[in-house]
């Protein structure tokens, strides 16, 4: 009798030992961020209105949770813009697709992105045009993500740390212009600098309220405008300025 209740013992000491390691490799266990990206796209993008397909499989593509902080991984792919530090975020998923979908780019367009933050955005960008110029202001950041875009294999993305008001001059002209940050009112320098048949989208609007991401396009020397949807974005930061934007 005391042998069966040693082996008794054991057994259920063996089974609790097991459960423990299985409990701590599930706790340690990466996620699977490629499903997570996948169900990204499916619910959150073509759940509403993105159709280019170019876009959706960029999407795809690119890891976001690389661009995301460690301890905001977790909800790397979740339907929401997250900090990345220095007082910047990393946009919400949709409205990354939505953006770039609204810039229509082709495989041969050069791609002028006011903001990098993380990269991600660039890093969109970068699967769908020929090249990539990116400016950010926060040199942490910027020095960030051009050393993760380039460790990702992004040789066609390009960034600079400085000041995007005056966009990227000796570069020029863009088939698209990206700005990633909100300006109370267009850049001059931006819209001079923006090609013929080229297409830009800015979120403008007054400081700490409700900006109109608008869509710009110029056709024969001309420039039209047009209102997209009301949004959120961080402050256009200028350089050595009290004025955030």
């Amino acid at each position: 009798m005391f042998i069966f209740l040693y082996i008794f013992l054991l057994m259920k000491s063996y089974l609790f030992l097991c459960l423990v390691l299985a409990g701590l490799q599930l706790a340690t266990a990466q996620p699977n961020y490629s499903q997570l990206r996948e169900q990204m796209v499916s619910e959150q993008l073509e759940g509403r209105d993105i159709f280019s397909a170019a876009v959706l499989d960029a999407m795809r593509k690119v890891p976001r949770h690389v661009f995301v902080p460690d301890e905001y991984k977790s909800w790397s792919y979740s339907d929401q813009p997250l900090p990345i530090g220095e007082g910047q975020t990393i946009s919400q998923p949709y409205i990354v697709a939505y953006m770039t979908q609204e810039l229509r780019i082709k495989p041969g367009d050069r791609i002028l992105e006011i903001g990098t933050g993380s990269g991600y955005q660039a890093a969109v960008l970068a699967e769908l045009a020929l090249e990539v110029y990116t400016i950010e202001i926060v040199e942490s950041l910027g020095k960030a993500a051009a050393q993760r875009l380039k460790r990702l294999g992004y040789e066609n993305a390009k960034v600079r740390v400085g000041d995007g008001y005056n966009g990227w001059p000796d570069a020029a002209p863009f088939d698209a212009i990206m700005v990633t940050a909100g300006a109370e009112e267009l850049p001059e320098p931006l819209i001079e600098q923006l090609a013929e048949g080229g297409r830009m989208i800015i979120p403008i609007g007054p400081h700490g309220g409700v900006r109109q991401l608008t869509l710009i396009r110029r056709k024969k020397g001309k420039y039209k405008s047009e209102k997209l949807m009301p949004v959120r974005f961080v402050p256009f930061v200028r350089k050595d300025s009290d004025n955030p934007e």
